[in-house]
């Protein structure tokens, strides 16, 4: 082989071997570029369902009052708010249930002292969604804390409240409605925390099947007592 054709052949390979690094660089660039864009999106993507679901929780629309605890009454009470949230109610608490029928707001008042939430609908609402409510509110935080019942006159088909704190929800399915029960239900603002929500002294009719108790005439009086085993929050 002469000399000028191994040159040729050192140069025609030198040729080859950039050829082939230059291909390894752009596969290499490829794939971390492909690598650094499914990773930008999969951060967008995260990025984005948390803030939708932070905006779907949000309790910002929540709407909060302060009232005494422990202003028990026997007459009937005239509330401010629709559903009532707190101040005078009456000495028998509601038992935790849920009712297909209107309960006296005064026995709900005080389960609401008790820590309980109260879920309430407009007695219009569609069965299929008065369904999904109750299933919500059997499947979301302690259930021997949680009243649910129609209410006339509602500003909105659904509202949540606990004390001093209420909820309007135009939809049952509204993620909001797990998360206000789950931050309000015997939170701290409960004045009551550990107080039974039901027990001997529980009412357990609704409002058309008996009217408010008479003030008793004797020492009797209702005993509110610490619930024996409160249920644990469910996720």
């Amino acid at each position: 082989m002469t000399k000028e054709k191994a040159q040729a052949r050192r140069e025609h390979l030198q040729k080859m071997r950039a050829e082939q690094q230059r291909k390894q660089r752009r596969a290499a660039l490829l794939m971390w570029g492909t690598g650094g864009l499914i990773i930008v999106v999969l951060v967008g993507v995260v990025g984005f369902y948390l803030v939708r679901q932070a905006q779907q929780t949000s309790l910002d629309a929540v709407s909060s009052v302060k009232y005494d605890a422990g202003q028990h009454v026997w007459k009937q009470v005239t509330y401010k708010e629709t559903p009532p949230v707190g101040g005078e109610h009456n000495n028998y608490w509601q038992q935790c249930a849920v009712y297909d029928k209107p309960i006296h707001s005064e026995h709900a008042v005080h389960s609401l002292e008790h820590g309980a939430v109260w879920i309430t609908y407009r007695p219009d609402l569609p069965k299929a969604q008065v369904d999904k409510l109750k299933e919500i509110a059997s499947s979301t935080g302690q259930q021997d804390y949680m009243l649910v019942s129609p209410f006339p006159n509602l500003p909105a088909p659904v509202m949540v409240a606990s004390w001093g704190h209420s909820l309007k929800l135009t939809n049952p399915e509204d993620p909001k409605l797990g998360a206000f029960i789950k931050r309000y239900q015997n939170g701290p603002d409960t004045p009551e925390p550990g107080a039974t929500c039901g027990g001997e002294n529980a009412i357990t009719t609704t409002a058309d099947q008996a009217p408010l108790p008479p003030e008793p005439t004797g020492q009797q009086q209702p005993t509110e007592t610490l619930s024996p085993s409160p249920s644990q929050s469910q996720q």
